[in-house]
């Protein structure tokens, strides 16, 4: 029987060893899910939010033990381990509060003895490959919205954070989804490929874009809905007139936190040139005092790399900035074991030659570089094939409006960064990925519209 081993990657100890899928056991639990899901759509509305409601209740209860089960296998710092399921409960609210209005039929028109209305149905069987720099909140923003509109959901965890998918479908079990209508699939890639090749009515995967590309190639023939949420090389631009130690505080929390690996963390940041040095300082100060170490220590900010082949992508970006005449102003290097660490890195003086400008990062890592005025840095803040996230600090809110409007991006923030809000979609340009979760919009994605014409005998 195969199984999958769970590491601790601040300790490289074993966390678990679980027993896995393999392709026959992942046909099995897609034939199930088909067959269990018209009852679950059938179910009223009312039972389908009120089990959700009890879901809640019990990520309330156990939630120093999902923040334990999660530091243990990502090395989140136990701290935000636990911001992230406190951050989940209004998400879950938000879901419960807004399902039943954004699925509603729609009276579009009555005239001539000919009413017409869109109706809202399920897509059936929705399949989930999700994430594990945040699991809670990517995954629920599927299987939350998927269950409430009526799916069966499918959902395989991120290898990395296997035991927290097993919390999330065991918690959604005990609520009183049906074990058949909410299924955790265990296992690496082969598990993934495996379920994509199962008769599925929707596929939402979150992670990188090289993989996002491979299930959009094996899904095109059957013309599966695809939602696909990939990375983002997210910019900032701090104009002349922004508050300097401000700016540089935000941001560099909005780098570094969840030790930079989030696909809307701040991976390039732009400063107007007569606000640079200032700005540079306050900002290798605010990085210098953000503690590495233990992530089940509640001071801790900076945690241990998830996955040690990042470790080979932040030593290439820091050596080819470096080669480039890029300045190294603190860390660039791996912290020493047990287990997978890098120390947090600024770097100045860079430009778009470089790596580190370019390709996501993923990791405490960040390029600073100086510009001259708006134009420059739009056109820089768009010169990527990414488009998730952008910000501007500036004090004039106008300025900021017309600035952000130029830049594709699918979110936008001014005076902040590295935000979501459940009322508001999440979405990307370009290689970011395509569709969306979040907002009544991303309720609706999970049904399909069905146009009714009715005409009076």
């Amino acid at each position: 029987m195969p199984t999958l081993k769970i590491h601790n990657p601040a300790t490289s100890e074993l966390v678990d060893e679980l027993p896995a899928d393999d392709a026959s056991s992942v046909a099995r639990k897609a034939a199930a899910a088909r067959a269990a899901q018209p009852a679950w759509a059938a179910t009223p509305i009312a039972e389908r939010l009120a089990t959700v409601r009890r879901f809640r209740e019990r990520v309330v209860v156990e939630l120093d033990t999902l923040a334990t089960t999660l530091t243990r296998e990502v090395g989140k710092p136990i701290a935000q381990s636990r911001n992230e399921l406190n951050g989940l409960l209004p998400r879950i609210d938000f879901f419960v509060e807004q399902t039943e209005g954004a699925i509603r039929d729609e009276h579009v028109f009555d005239g001539g003895g000919m009413h017409e209305q869109i109706g809202h149905v399920p897509l059936g069987v929705v399949a989930n490959i999700s994430a594990w720099n945040y699991p809670y909140f990517v995954g629920c923003n599927v299987i939350v919205p998927a269950l409430l509109t009526g799916n069966a959901v499918l959902y395989k965890p991120s290898e990395y954070a296997t035991g927290t998918g097993l919390h999330i479908t065991r918690l959604l079990h005990q609520a009183g989804v049906p074990a058949a209508v909410m299924q955790a699939l265990v296992g690496g890639g082969e598990v993934g490929a495996a379920l994509l090749a199962q008769r599925i009515d929707g596929l939402f995967f979150t992670g990188s874009h090289a993989t996002g590309v491979r299930i959009a190639q094996a899904l095109a023939p059957r013309l599966v809905k695809l939602q696909l949420e990939l990375g983002g090389k997210d910019p900032t631009y701090v104009r002349a007139d922004a508050d300097a130690l401000a700016a540089a505080e935000s941001l560099a929390d909005g780098a570094m936190y969840n030790t930079g690996q989030s696909c809307c963390s701040v991976e390039r940041i732009y400063v107007h040139e007569s606000l640079y040095s200032a700005f540079v300082d306050h900002f290798v100060a605010a990085v210098r005092g953000f503690k590495v170490g233990d992530p089940m220590d509640p001071a801790t900010y900076i945690g241990a790399i998830t996955r040690a082949p990042q470790l080979d992508v932040l030593d290439t970006q820091v050596a080819d900035a470096k080669a480039k005449g890029a300045e190294l102003l603190c860390g660039g290097h791996r912290l020493p074991g047990p287990g997978q660490w890098y120390a947090p890195t600024v770097l100045t003086n860079v430009n778009h030659t470089m790596e580190l400008m370019r390709e996501e990062s993923f990791g405490p890592l960040i390029g600073i570089q100086k510009v001259r005025g708006d134009d420059e840095a739009v056109a820089l803040m768009n010169d990527t094939r990414y488009g998730l996230t952008a910000g501007v600090y500036t004090r004039d809110e106008a300025r900021a409006r017309e600035l952000l409007a130029r830049v594709n991006a699918g979110s936008v923030y001014w005076n902040c960064c590295d935000r979501v809000s459940p009322r508001l979609p999440w979405s990307g340009y370009g290689d970011s990925g395509i569709g969306l979760t979040l907002s009544t919009q991303g309720i609706q994605t999970f049904t399909r519209p069905k146009a009714w014409h009715l005409r009076q005998p």
